[in-house]
């Protein structure tokens, strides 16, 4: 259960009896809709699953690969991956990025992923365009490109993932490679999915155009269809696109798996990095393939372990002892073998071993021990409530099955799955537990910064001694190579079919008679709800020297209200199947209650308690301090969030928009008690409260449901408090460095002053943000990651806020290239101020912004957080309606007024990293610039401390 909500005072405790009787009633049991799907296989081999849902407003395709890290040839880890990238980008009949291009231009998203069994590649589109993604899945399949050009480009941008995702992070390191090494010894697994550096640059086109020979072909894919379309139609597309592509006659290399020796004796691994702000330890143990008898017992101690706030390890842990930041258990089952690993956060100034004592004393009472009836059964609870999320829409319902296929073979796996879930009893878990958290077979790791080794440590210290088994060696490409055809010979992509209608949500809206504005909208039949609760004032409202209030208040108030305790509001919540989330942005306090309808009612009354009468005991107090300072300390060693941080502060300076949100080092350590119970009393009232519910209820229903939950919420006699210009004066554009020694990569942010989301300039501007940055056909995007392959990814977001937000540009590269991507961002601010825009280019992106506005409505949360933005902006509910035409309605000339308000002149820019590796080039180019060491920050400060 993530941390939230309110305060009202020890004297309305007892107001709260009832309610606390009505949640310690027995849990509702809740029902999962089972899987619905057909499956024929063509002559080829290929599997082909379809999901109708005539109600769902897209269309889904996933093309599923029976190839991934466990196939990398010999000497090329990260191989699959890498070939994820290329297969996405150039065909016979595609230039280099077109698939991307045809995708957003239809409004649609599309991506893939790598895993140890699989490569999926995948698309959500509205529905006319179900043909076009066939086409484009069967070019991809019989017929890419794969030229020197995009193999060069894909592993640069492949390089930069690794480093976004492994060498900038505090914790990237231990994930993917200390942990990841050390899980399995003789396996086809050892290897790290996203490969290396060294292995990376050995690989050639040769080795890439021999793998898609050996693996890809039909009889080893699996495509699947869900979201609305006509089954007949399907089927011949199929059949159309599909039918005729012929398997390669050699077989697909079979690697002969190496029997692993069982591990018999423990081993610690002593492993050091750099830029590690808290220490972990890690304990790590072989576990089972998905399939196996005892995977649904394993998931029942995993969420017994460590799954929400009342879980053992966070009680013990986190909570009561104070020892970690963060502890966690994870079965992880793959098709052919699994591991468990357990991680702990050292909170600042604990001791390693003080909190490797206290795992390992979690991990004799779930061997020597049963757990309780009440354990078992919130944990089942939490496992079937999650499936029932997961399977709200048609894409999460493509998800579910395509996992089970790749990691079961099996498309039933998922519902017999949550069969074998509530057949789990208290002994099977302590049979698992003493089976497989065999202490003779564990790996200990401990990770801390390499600051603390003080001879200097090996890079590879980490490596498990284990011998790294020796893996096929793909056989050569035999066939020619495919190239682009000129222009005019090429195939164009089908058109769109006929547009299938989705339904629109019916918004309707009441005002209780304590002036809490409730709104309802029904989204889904599924026996699920959700109910969110916006409060005005928000961070903004936060004391100019105490950032951080709001968001603390938030937090705080789960921990302890109505009578119960935070364990105990916790264990009711998570035995419910139901979620309490929130806390403070920077115009209004959002909280959220997610549950099964079964639950609401008991749900309900503990959330109201939380809104109405939190506790706000001291001792929560400081074990919330405590929490958020382990946090800051995090953040603050990450580039990206650090640089976003600092970006704020540039742009909105001493203005209550500047300060962070979440507060600084100093604002928490100072922020008292008495601060956090006066903000509750002043702005957490029924008149200053609007309560959105979206879900499976009927209107009248979640009527009832606000009334019985939050009508009796009193309302004070005095006025609703109010906030005076939050943005602020526009402050000088300044560029700066922080100096972080030891960051894996540089994180470069730019931004310009923006609207306010009410005025009518938003929309012209969010036609410019997305053809300077949104998605894969962004400039950014094309300019850094596309043509040059200098950043994973490079986006432009438009902020929403009340009274002014940022039009923002970020991204991530190597060190050693901060000062050229600076320049190519700074470029994009001003390229659309005098580079004329095509009247397509312009209808092209509107769709783009309005397709992922329509998919957004798509879920309970989506819909209840695009009506929670219209409330906290002052936009009439109708704009779920209206938005799409407000998008639709620029021009190139709406577009080309709008960009003479986006200036590099006027842009504030950040750049954290590593000084020493770019800034004379970056000093050349801006003299002016600034640079703060990271040690001496200072983000309290509307100047940083300068």
């Amino acid at each position: 259960m993530t941390r939230t909500l309110a305060l009202l005072g020890a004297s309305l405790i007892a107001l709260a009896a009832p309610a606390f009787a009505a949640a310690a009633q027995e849990p509702a049991a809740i029902s999962v809709p089972p899987l619905q799907f057909a499956h024929r296989e063509l002559s080829n081999g290929l599997d082909v699953y379809s999901m109708p849902d005539p109600s769902a407003g897209t269309v889904t395709v996933t093309l599923w690969y029976d190839v991934g890290g466990k196939d990398d040839p010999e000497g090329r880890s990260g191989f699959a991956h890498l070939f994820e990238h290329i297969l996405s980008r150039k065909t016979v009949n595609l230039p280099y990025g077109q698939i991307s291009t045809l995708v957003e231009n239809a409004g649609g998203s599309r991506n893939a992923s790598t895993g140890q069994d699989f490569t999926n590649y995948y698309e959500t589109v509205p529905p006319q365009y179900l043909e076009t993604m066939l086409w484009t899945h069967a070019e991809r399949m019989a017929r890419p490109v794969v030229d020197q050009a995009v193999f060069d480009a894909e592993r640069s941008i492949v390089k930069e993932e690794l480093r976004q995702r492994v060498y900038a992070p505090p914790y990237g390191r231990l994930q993917r490679f200390v942990i990841g090494d050390n899980s399995f010894d003789e396996s086809i697994y050892r290897r790290s999915v996203i490969g290396s550096i060294e292995e990376l640059d050995s690989a050639t086109i040769d080795d890439a155009r021999a793998f898609h020979e050996a693996y890809y072909r039909p009889a080893t894919a699996t495509m699947i269809v869900s979201g609305n379309f006509d089954q007949a139609e399907l089927d011949r597309l199929v059949d159309q696109y599909f039918g005729d592509i012929r398997n390669p006659d050699r077989p697909v290399p079979v690697f002969e798996r190496p029997v692993p020796t069982p591990r018999t004796r423990p081993r610690l691994v002593e492993s050091y990095a750099p830029n590690v702000p808290l220490p972990a330890i890690a304990a790590i143990y072989p576990g089972v393939a998905a399939n196996h008898a005892d995977a649904a017992a394993l998931d029942v101690l995993s969420g017994i372990m460590s799954r929400g706030e009342s879980s053992r390890l966070y009680q013990s842990l986190v909570y009561r002892s104070q020892l970690a930041s963060g502890a966690f258990l994870s079965s992880g089952s793959m098709e052919e073998d699994g591991s468990i690993t357990v991680s702990v956060t050292v909170a600042q100034g604990k001791a390693i071993p003080d909190a490797e004592a206290a795992l390992n004393a979690e991990l004799d009472r779930i061997r020597d021990e049963p757990v309780t009836a009440a354990e078992l059964a919130e944990a089942k609870m939490e496992i079937v409530a999650s499936e029932l999320r997961q399977r709200e829409t048609a894409s999460g319902r493509a998800f579910i099955l395509g996992q089970a296929l790749v990691s079961e073979n099996d498309p039933r796996a998922p519902d017999t799955h949550l069969t074998a879930i509530q057949a789990v009893t208290a002994a099977d878990v302590q049979r698992v537990a003493r089976q497989y958290l065999n202490e003779q077979a564990r790996v200990s790791i401990r990770y801390q910064d390499e600051s603390q080794h003080p001879e200097g440590v090996p890079e590879d210290s980490w490596k498990n001694p284990a011998p790294t088994p020796t893996f096929v060696s793909v056989p050569p490409a035999i066939l020619p190579p495919n190239e682009l055809l000129p222009e005019g010979q090429r195939m164009a992509p089908p058109a769109p079919g006929a547009a299938r209608a989705a339904v629109a949500p019916t918004v309707v809206e009441r005002t209780l008679s304590n002036g809490m504005r409730v709104i309802v909208a029904k989204s889904t039949d599924l026996p699920i709800m959700n109910a969110q609760l916006i409060i005005g004032g928000g961070a903004a409202a936060d004391p100019t020297d105490r950032p951080g209030v709001a968001s603390m208040t938030a937090d705080l108030a789960t921990a302890g209200a109505g009578g119960r305790t935070a364990p105990q509001i916790a264990s009711t919540m998570e035995a419910l199947g139901a979620n309490i989330g929130g806390g403070a942005d920077a115009d209004v306090t959002g909280l959220s209650l997610s549950t099964p309808i079964a639950s609401a009612d008991q749900a309900g009354a503990v959330f109201a308690d939380v809104v109405r009468n939190p506790t706000f005991a001291a001792e929560e107090v400081e074990r919330s301090r405590t929490r958020r300072a382990n946090a800051l300390r995090v953040n603050l060693r990450q580039p990206g969030p650090l640089a976003s941080l600092v970006l704020n502060r540039l742009a909105f300076g001493e203005a209550a928009y500047g300060a962070p949100s979440s507060g600084t080092p100093a604002s928490i350590g100072a922020i008292t008690r008495d601060e956090i119970v006066g903000f509750h009393q002043r702005w957490w009232r029924p008149d200053n409260a609007t309560m959105i519910i979206t879900g499976g209820m009927e209107p009248e229903e979640a009527f009832a449901f606000a009334e019985r939950t939050l009508g009796g919420w009193t309302k004070p006699s005095g006025a609703i408090p109010t906030l005076g210009d939050r943005a602020g004066a526009v402050p000088a554009p300044r560029i700066v460095v922080v100096d972080l020694p030891g960051a894996g990569q540089a994180a470069v942010s730019a931004a310009v002053r923006g609207p306010r989301r009410a005025d009518d300039s938003f929309y012209p501007l969010s036609v410019v943000n997305s053809i300077m940055g949104q998605g894969q056909n962004g400039h950014l995007f094309q300019e850094i990651r596309a043509k040059r392959g200098l950043s994973y990814g490079a986006y432009s977001t438009l902020g929403a806020r009340r009274d002014g937000g940022l039009l923002a540009a970020s991204t991530q590269t190597k060190n050693e290239s901060a000062a050229e991507v600076v320049g190519l961002v700074l470029h994009e601010f001003d390229r659309l101020r005098t580079e004329a825009v095509t009247d397509q280019a312009v209808t092209d992106r509107e769709a783009f912004i309005n397709g992922g506005f329509s998919r957004g409505l798509e879920t309970t949360g989506g819909l209840g957080g695009t009506l929670a933005s219209a409330v906290t902006y002052g936009l009439p509910l109708s704009v779920i309606e209206t938005y799409p035409a407000s998008i639709s309605a620029n021009t190139p000339d709406t577009v080309r007024a709008a960009a003479q308000a986006v200036s590099s002149e006027q842009a504030y820019v950040v750049v954290v990293g590593e000084a020493s590796m770019f800034i004379d080039a970056l000093r050349a180019a801006h003299p002016d610039v600034v640079v703060i060491p990271a040690a001496e920050l200072d983000l309290d400060s509307p100047t940083l401390g300068l």
